[in-house]
């Protein structure tokens, strides 16, 4: 009987934590970014007007959390009362101990929920936290649950820049709005630039009397005209500035929000709107020809110290970010002023020139309980002795100001500029090119491998950035801004171990959905169908893998050229190419065809592997798979940034070594062109062949048919078909010289 006792006791407990099991594993909560540690316990909270009580909170900020639960729950009220059923304790805990700031305890009962937290921060995240839960079970009971959080980086930013396009003050607090919910806690206004100033100064009221306007409405329609600037009440003027209320205004919201706003004014470079109003800061002295301060001036530091002063009279924030990038150092090597104050100060070169600002302005900074921060060019001629570091220029910046001592905030273009393409360029509104989609920026880790752990502490976090060279509406800047946002969120917020791509992309199905019911334009989550390849040199294959961001959805393709249907075949694991193939897939879901189809072609050539001469050299930023890249089987994507591409400043020029003579029927590459970031076909391509290497024989020239005037991102094969026998393959391509200019080139292809 004993044994029967035991064995029913055992069953029954079995049983309990097998259907337990079974019931968390039902449960699918939609939460960005992911909290460090979530626990599911049994029952369920239900209520549709529950109380609130709090607990060692001020009175500022019960009323701001109220305002953030009542979004969700319209009938909540607020209480004094204790105990009973039905109530949501939000509770500030001095308890002494050290946590991070934003750290949080959530805890759902069948009777209470429990927000507990040392500071306010956490508090107002944890209740973002609860508002995600109650989308997330769309009006039903919320499971019980025990949620400890905190933030993986004290920085978690968002950039955005007004001054290529202006945005008035409600479109920027909907944006705290939204960066808030998601926990992020930096907002960087990038308040100043050559394309227009936004910020209201006393003492220089030409700043936003002439510099704030401009007679052309976009950016594009400006840049390519005279670039100048005008009043406002000239017919036609575009721009726009903040008036000192209405920072103010701004500040006090984002500070309800938990969010400080480090504002950005441009020096030394990118300055062309202040000098065509103040020109004798320039060193010419003449408006309209130059972007860059004259640093030989003492003006211009008068300038910079009273722009300054007003600033920080306004915005409380421990930065002040100074730009620093881009700076154009031409004049200075020319202008006596420059070359004076470089003779005085002992400055061997125009970087050093710049540096000698920048330490200055720090100084002036540090004066003023502040400490700047700049792009990565401020390590230039040698880093201020306080500075922070923005690394946008890939993560170099950042490790080596680190390695100085330095902090660094981590945003390199490859995972963080959101002005790029995010889905099939051939589907999107013009961009200033790069391809961006959302996995990329989720798989990004703002700490470097290289980092050791000591040094890893001083990446204070990671940033978006988003340039509007090519944005000029409020819903555009929404459709670039989300979501890849989201997936930066859990960047910043979640330890590595807590992020799951399939997670995210089922929640973020979810999230681009509430994001439209508030009236938010976030970009639809990708249709495109990517496809992906490994290269088999062993097995002589490549292996093709298709995916896609929507859920839910399903790739279906067909091998014969012909448009996918509902019928044709459904994609569920790689398929092997040995010799070539073209395959067409499309999305489906909801029993219909959700996007164009695209055309894919995959070829395991003769080249593949073959021997390549490099004539003339490709570009050290862009060397893709090197020596290698162009005979490796890979073929670029929609980025010229993807390691598929390489670029090259200058002209193509390479021998393809066969090993043997061997019969061709086709020679071909493919290009690209974004005029955004100045990448061109080629003028003409020419293909050459020679038995002995030696001697060589012109087989074709392919001259370029594509204007350098049409928009969009473009990719286009220049080749050769017919038949000829040959060991020796010379490749050229040539482009007309333009400073700054590119071309790509994927794979030469020889079948």
């Amino acid at each position: 009987m004993a044994k029967k006792l035991v064995l029913l006791c055992f069953l029954f407990v079995f049983l309990s934590l097998s259907l337990k099991g079974q019931r968390q594993e039902q449960i699918t909560l939609q939460l960005i970014p992911y909290p460090q540690k979530l626990v599911f316990d049994e029952g369920t909270f239900f209520s549709k007007n529950p109380d609130v009580v709090f607990s060692g909170t001020s009175s500022e900020e019960e009323k701001i959390l109220m305002n953030e639960l009542r979004s969700l729950w319209s009938t909540i009220d607020r209480k004094k009362k204790v105990s009973g059923k039905d109530i949501i304790y939000i509770q500030k805990i001095r308890d002494g101990g050290e946590s991070v700031s934003g750290s949080y305890n959530l805890e759902i009962y069948p009777e209470k929920i429990i927000i507990s937290a040392n500071n306010d921060e956490g508090l107002f995240y944890g209740v973002q936290t609860l508002n995600q839960i109650m989308v997330s079970c769309a009006g039903s009971a919320l499971p019980c649950l025990k949620i400890e959080d905190y933030p993986r980086f004290p920085y978690r930013g968002m950039h955005l820049d007004v001054s290529r396009h202006f945005f008035d003050t409600e479109f920027i607090k909907k944006q705290l709005d939204v960066i808030a919910s998601y926990k992020l806690n930096r907002f960087h206004w990038h308040l100043t630039d050559g394309a227009g100033w936004r910020i209201q100064i006393k003492e220089y009221p030409l700043l936003t009397e002439v510099a704030a306007w401009r007679p052309a409405t976009t950016w594009k329609e400006w840049w390519n005209g005279d670039r100048h600037y005008c009043r406002q009440d000239v017919p036609g003027a575009y721009g726009g500035f903040y008036t000192r209320e209405d920072i103010k205004d701004v500040l006090e919201y984002a500070r309800s929000k938990h969010i400080t706003i480090i504002p950005e004014i441009e020096m030394p470079g990118h300055s062309e709107e202040v000098l065509a109003v103040y020109p004798d800061l320039s060193c010419s002295g003449e408006p309209y020809k130059n972007g860059e301060f004259c640093i030989g001036n003492e003006n211009t530091f008068k300038f910079l110290e009273t722009v300054l002063d007003e600033v920080i009279a306004l915005f409380p924030s421990k930065y002040i970010h100074i730009g620093g990038d881009e700076a154009n150092k031409e004049a200075w090597k020319k202008c006596p002023k420059c070359q004076q104050r470089m003779k005085d100060e002992g400055l061997e070169s125009v970087d050093e020139l710049q540096s000698y600002l920048v330490h200055r302005i720090e100084k002036y900074l540090n004066s003023k309980g502040r400490e700047l921060l700049g792009w990565d060019e401020i390590l230039d001629g040698g880093l201020s002795p306080n500075a922070t570091v923005m690394s946008w220029r890939g993560e170099k910046g950042g490790i080596q100001a680190v390695r100085m001592g330095h902090d660094a905030i981590m945003t390199p273009g490859e995972y963080c500029y959101f002005d790029t393409y995010q889905d099939n360029p051939s589907g999107e509104p013009e961009a200033i090119g790069g391809y961006l989609p959302l996995k990329k920026v989720y798989s990004y880790n703002p700490v470097p491998d290289s980092l050791t752990l000591e040094e890893s502490k001083r990446i204070l976090g990671a940033q978006a950035n988003l340039w509007v060279e090519y944005i000029p509406t409020q819903k555009h800047v929404e459709y670039m801004i989300y979501p890849r946002l989201l997936a930066l969120s859990e960047v910043v917020w979640s330890n590595l171990e807590n992020k799951s791509w399939p997670r995210f992309r089922l929640a973020v199905n979810k999230h681009v959905s509430w994001l439209w019911e508030k009236g938010i334009n976030a970009h639809p989550v990708a249709n495109g169908v990517v496809m992906s390849q490994v290269v088999d040199t062993l097995k002589r294959e490549i292996r093709v893998s298709f995916e896609c961001d929507r859920i839910p959805s399903e790739i279906r393709y067909t091998l014969d050229g012909s448009e996918p249907t509902l019928r044709s075949a459904l994609y569920a694991v790689p398929v092997s190419v040995k010799d070539s193939a073209e395959k067409t897939v499309a999305l489906f879901g909801e029993g219909k065809q959700l996007t164009r189809s695209q055309k894919y072609k995959v070829y395991y050539h003769k080249g593949i592997g073959a021997k390549v001469v490099y004539k003339l050299p490709y570009s050290d930023h862009y060397k893709a798979a090197c020596e290698s890249s162009l005979t490796d089987g890979y073929t670029g994507g929609n980025s010229y940034g993807d390691g598929r591409w390489q670029g090259f400043s200058g002209d193509v020029d390479c021998i393809i070594d066969m090993g043997k003579v061997t019969d061709i029927h086709t020679v071909e590459a493919n290009f690209m062109q974004q005029p955004g970031p100045w990448i061109w076909f080629p003028e003409w391509t020419e293909i050459w062949i020679s038995d002995d290497g030696k001697e060589y024989s012109r087989l074709n020239r392919i001259d370029n048919p594509v204007g350098r005037d049409t928009e969009g991102m473009m990719i286009r094969n220049f080749g050769y078909n017919g038949y000829v026998k040959t060991r020796y393959i010379r490749y050229k391509a040539h482009q007309v010289p333009k400073e700054g200019a590119y071309m790509f080139i994927d794979e030469i292809n020889i079948r």
